[in-house]
């Protein structure tokens, strides 16, 4: 009477007695075809290995790594490497991998980057990359993944180190070959910067102090030379007075004018060592120092004026004698006179030529600095780059070293393969669970139907929901009374027809 009426937990509870053994026997029946298939499906295996990521073991305070590339990324490029069909068709050949149904050699590689699995261990909180991964490979034969997941094992490991190592040894050559035209460059910037020196020498910036020092000195220098120069003029002057008038004086003596002349003489002796006290007391700018060389300067110029008047008396013959020793000394003195006076004029003129030099050197600093500005900042610049291509030149070179002796970070096998003792696939458990959970469906869905085609009239209820009219009484079951013809079987559970009422009266 299912789907006739409202059913109840009784109804349901009396379908699943009757029933009980229908869907038991389908659930039966689908668990052992369950378990049958798992006998009949080719099984799957899987092994698989754990590949832990060893940090560098020297700090990276000391050798700076090269490959600095994100470990994801070069596992998945190393993944992708591996996987190709150039790698992988070797073992597919060395293993007869996937030859059953002698499949083409492409569809053989695609079965085989399928079979292979690279899982990424999640990175935790405290790790500062991913610790590791794993890798697996699925076979229809236990022993051939185990073997085959060793081998694409080592590739990975192989590969690691290899990439690692052309990576260093790449940005070495790269690294050297910069510094190499760095050098290059450099040096053409010293010969420029050489050429410039030399052509401005004594004109540089940084000459300019040194310049402006010498330049005051030369100026004090060439005073000091003019003063002397004029002392020294005025002491020719006044020696060639005093020859000339001892000359006339041995020529035409003047006993007065010589007298006179002799006064004047002794007064010079004395204010010149007056002068000469003076002077190494005082400063030549002092008004005592200046007071007497004026006193000096005048007493020579009048005993000169009075030496070269002519004489008013009438000439005596000329009389050849010989020059006293008085005489002889004031020609050595005029001579020695002259003689410093010309080695002062040289002095001079030399000291003009270079203060012009180094006025001419101070003039042209600014254009000369400007110059040298532009090829120092490329001559700084060429050497700053320089300098930093060997730094990193030298940590390329120490992290190549460190990859080459594999101290660098590397794969280390945690886990070797393993050897799978029972298939991934099928699994009988799931399929015998399946098929079971499959029976019961089926055996519920079968006595579902069967109920539902059953217009049988079981109890009171039923008689209510055929008739709509009220039960009057009860009678049991009773087995000695004759009983209709059954139907057939197929007709039991198909036809919708109504059967004898047998436990009920209306």
């Amino acid at each position: 009477m299912l789907g006739h009426r409202e059913m109840t937990m009784e109804d349901y509870a009396d379908i699943l007695r009757r029933r009980f053994w229908l869907i038991l026997g389908s659930a039966v029946l689908f668990l052992g075809i369950g378990i049958g298939v798992t006998f009949i499906i080719q099984p799957r295996y899987q092994s698989q290995t754990l590949i832990l990521i060893e940090q560098q073991k020297i700090p990276e305070d000391y050798v700076k790594p090269v490959v600095d590339q994100d470990l994801s990324g070069r596992l998945a490029t190393m993944k992708e490497q591996i996987l190709s069909r150039s790698r992988i068709e070797p073992i597919i050949r060395q293993f007869n991998l996937f030859s059953k149904g002698n499949p083409s050699m492409d569809d053989r590689v695609e079965m085989m980057q399928k079979a292979i699995g690279v899982k990424p261990i999640p990175a935790s909180q405290s790790s500062h990359g991913m610790p590791g991964f794993y890798i697996t490979f699925i076979a229809q034969d236990a022993q051939t993944a185990q073997q085959v997941c060793a081998k694409i094992e080592s590739l990975f490991v192989s590969e690691n180190l290899s990439a690692r190592e052309q990576s260093a040894e790449g940005t070495t050559e790269f690294l050297k070959q910069q510094l190499d035209d760095s050098k290059k460059s450099l040096d053409q910037q010293d010969a420029k910067l050489a050429v410039f020196q030399e052509k401005y020498f004594g004109r540089l910036p940084d000459q300019e102090q040194s310049n402006s020092n010498t330049l005051q000195a030369l100026t004090t220098q060439l005073d000091a030379v003019t003063q002397s120069l004029n002392r020294q003029q005025q002491e020719v002057t006044f020696l060639s007075a005093m020859v000339s008038q001892q000359t006339r004086e041995l020529q035409t003596p003047e006993p007065a004018a010589a007298a006179a002349v002799d006064e004047r003489k002794i007064e010079l002796k004395a204010l010149i060592a007056q002068q000469q006290a003076l002077e190494a007391q005082y400063t030549p700018d002092h008004p005592d120092v200046v007071e007497v060389r004026r006193k000096v300067a005048d007493l020579r110029a009048e005993i000169a004026r009075t030496a070269a008047e002519p004489a008013t008396a009438a000439p005596a013959p000329v009389v050849n004698r010989a020059d006293p020793p008085q005489l002889q000394q004031l020609k050595a003195q005029l001579r020695a006179a002259q003689q410093a006076m010309v080695d002062l004029k040289q002095d001079q003129a030399r000291i003009v030529e270079q203060v012009r030099s180094y006025e001419s050197r101070i003039e042209s600093s600014p254009a000369v600095e400007e110059e040298y500005k532009q090829i120092t900042r490329d001559h700084d610049t060429a050497l700053d780059f320089y300098n930093s291509l060997l730094k990193k030149m030298n940590e390329s070179s120490m992290a190549t070293a460190l990859e080459q002796r594999q101290q660098g970070e590397q794969f280390h096998i945690q886990d070797a393969p393993n050897f799978p003792e029972e298939p991934i696939f099928p699994n009988r458990r799931i399929f015998g669970l399946g098929g079971l959970a499959a029976g019961l469906f089926a055996g519920l869905l079968l006595a579902g139907l069967l109920e539902y085609r059953d217009t049988s009239l079981r109890n009171e209820r039923d008689v209510w929901a055929f008739t709509k009219l009220s039960t009057l009484a009860v009678i049991s079951y009773i087995d000695s009374l004759p009983q209709a013809e059954k139907p057939h079987v197929h007709r039991k559970f198909f036809s919708r027809t109504n059967k004898p009422i047998e436990s009920v009266l209306g």
